[in-house]
């Protein structure tokens, strides 16, 4: 028969016990883990209003047409990056079918801050924008013109105060030049420290600005002005997107395609059905890959979306769950969705490119 003395010492060691493993599980339970996640975000009606104004407006004098229904893009919405991740937030996003759990790096590799974040989606928003006016003015049978443009100027550089980003480069040294390719080797064929006189359209006005060269870094023999060269376009219509920094990032591109085609040709392209999607566009109409289909599958269907279009890189993605009721069209460029849609307006049933 046991002592009261030791029963009260053994319970005693249980109690204690039992405290220290409470304390160590909890501990446990909200030390940082390398984890970040993405849940579904809000959708935006590109047919719509932002603001109190239309999120897609267009110059004067262009001729636009009665839209209907919706056009959706959708986003994610994910964890900041200063933001550290407890292990009991982790499994909660885990255990919740809606949200994706990803290493962080995967999301803001080398150490990116926030503020870098936003700044490269910011950029990647506004190339995404002007491919999806070319790729939509090329479907709606108008002529776009490619031009070499001033992606970036660096900071301290011989460009610096002479040109800005998004001028469109047309000459260098007086010769024209037809894309960046050109302009690099224009450019780097003149000595160091020899000027070099570059033609520029900037708000619609020509300019011309003499730089004097500089070395290049990993070249001494070849000249650099310190600019970084991408595409740009000469567009034979004014069409301004308001979406301004709510977002960041090329995935609305083909859903913004989608909008503005539906606006410069007859008819309502959607039938008035709510239709959602997501998706890079390049100037050809090409459809690229996203992340956070799933996610943003949830958030068009929470909006009330009939029909999901689908980037087809995404597909097996869209379909490794339920297909929250939507149709889910597998799109491969613009055109695609252009006819899927059209088709779907005319016949819900009707037979279009699928995920399943």
């Amino acid at each position: 028969m046991s002592s009261p003395m030791r029963l009260s010492r053994r319970t005693l060691t249980l109690s204690v016990g039992l405290a220290l493993l409470t304390v160590l599980t909890c501990l446990v339970a909200f030390l940082p883990v390398p984890y970040v996640t993405m849940r579904p975000g809000p959708v935006f009606n590109t047919l719509g209003d932002l603001d109190g104004r239309p999120m897609l407006t267009f110059g004067k004098g262009v001729r636009t047409y009665p839209t209907d229904g919706r056009l959706d893009f959708t986003t994610v919405s994910v964890t900041r990056a200063e933001s550290r991740m407890s292990l009991s937030g982790a499994i909660e996003g885990w255990l919740d079918p809606d949200v994706a759990v990803v290493p962080h790096d995967f999301v803001y590799p080398d150490r990116q801050t926030n503020e870098e974040s936003r700044a490269e989606g910011a950029a990647e928003l506004a190339s995404s924008q002007d491919a999806s006016r070319a790729a939509a003015l090329k479907a709606a049978g108008l002529t776009v013109v490619e031009l070499p443009k001033v992606a970036q100027v660096v900071e301290g550089g011989p460009a610096e105060g002479k040109l800005q980003a998004g001028d469109l480069i047309l000459t260098v040294d007086g010769r024209k030049v037809a894309d960046q390719e050109a302009v690099g080797k224009a450019i780097s064929a003149r000595k160091p420290g020899a000027e070099v006189t570059i033609g520029y359209r900037r708000d619609g006005k020509d300019g011309t600005a003499t730089i004097t060269t500089t070395e290049m870094p990993d070249d001494p023999e070849k000249a650099r002005v310190g600019i970084s060269v991408g595409t740009g376009f000469e567009f034979p219509i004014e069409i301004e997107n308001h979406i301004g920094d709510r977002v960041g990032g090329p995935s609305a591109g083909a859903m913004f395609a989608l909008a503005i085609y539906d606006e410069l040709t007859p008819g309502a392209l959607t039938g008035g059905q709510n239709v959602a999607g997501t998706g890079t566009i390049d100037p050809d109409g090409k459809v690229g890959a996203i992340g956070g289909v799933r996610q943003k599958m949830a958030g068009a269907a929470k909006a009330g979306a009939d029909i999901f279009l689908v980037p087809a890189q995404n597909c097996q993605e869209a379909t490794a769950g339920g297909d929250f009721d939507m149709t889910l069209v597998k799109v491969e460029k613009l055109q695609d969705a252009i006819d899927a849609v059209s088709a779907l307006a005319k016949n819900p049933n009707a037979k279009v490119s699928s995920c399943e």
